[in-house]
């Protein structure tokens, strides 16, 4: 089971709710996916008690976990306090902490996003710190208390799958107790089924499903690849070799 700050889920699958063509196709999608974990935009939704949101209103008949995140910010400042407001409004102290540093990319950056986590920390937030690869700044978020990491595959929304399997797979070796959660820049199942054979312990997207020709479907196809891709990796895949490696024994053939 996937555990995340003491809670445990079933699904490795987390699944964003932003650019669906309709809110039905978005809980169809959802429940296809068969996802326990949803993100949230702040700037997006305000469920206040006394207004009429329908969103809202679907999203809290699915009975699924929220993990609100700081999409759009661009200074610590900012996303400590967008994070204080999702803690009040959604009653949680789970947060998505996003923290942009360039507009092209949408690449977090590195020092904004350590000073909001340091200091979100302090305040007791349970972080899912989304990331670059790198090592360092992994090494020092998991020191202020970080017990997830979400490294992107790619930048959001570019599809590309991973660009480096290698960073991915250092990151699972050197944190072996850190749960990884691929975040960002996949684009087919493959790519998620991939991350999982890396080692990563769950896969978090919006764009491949919610862009798709068919949401519903494609969700359903990631949840197929997630699995899969995992139980890959916990069965132990195979080395690679330069050369074949036949699987037919040659001894005692006769002709050669």
């Amino acid at each position: 089971m996937l555990n995340l700050y003491g809670k445990k889920f079933n699904s490795r699958f987390l699944l964003g709710t932003a650019k669906y063509p309709s809110l039905n196709i978005l809980k169809e999608a959802l429940i296809a996916s068969q996802t326990e974990i949803i993100t949230v935009s702040l700037r997006r939704l305000s469920p206040q008690k006394n207004e009429k949101n329908i969103f809202w209103e679907v999203i809290k008949s699915l009975n699924l976990t929220i993990l609100p995140n700081t999409a759009g910010c661009y200074h610590a400042k900012d996303a400590i306090q967008t994070a204080l407001m999702a803690q009040d409004i959604f009653e949680t102290n789970w947060i998505k902490l996003e923290v942009i540093g360039e507009s092209l990319l949408l690449q977090p950056h590195p020092y904004e996003l350590l000073k909001a986590a340091e200091e979100l920390a302090k305040r007791n937030f349970c972080i899912f710190p989304y990331m670059t690869d790198d090592i360092i700044v992994a090494q020092e978020l998991v020191q202020l208390g970080c017990q997830v990491l979400m490294p992107w595959a790619a930048p959001i929304g570019s599809g590309k799958g991973i660009r480096n399997p290698h960073s991915l797979k250092i990151l699972r070796e050197h944190f072996p107790s850190v749960t990884l959660i691929v975040d960002a820049g996949i684009g087919a199942p493959s790519h998620a089924s991939r991350a999982m054979e890396l080692g990563c312990d769950a896969v978090l997207l919006n764009t491949a499903v919610a862009d798709s020709h068919n949401p519903v479907f494609m969700a359903r196809a990631f949840a197929k690849a997630i699995e899969a891709g995992h139980e890959a990796f916990c069965s132990g895949l195979i080395p690679q070799y330069e050369f074949a490696l036949s699987s037919t024994p040659v001894v005692g053939i006769p002709f050669q």
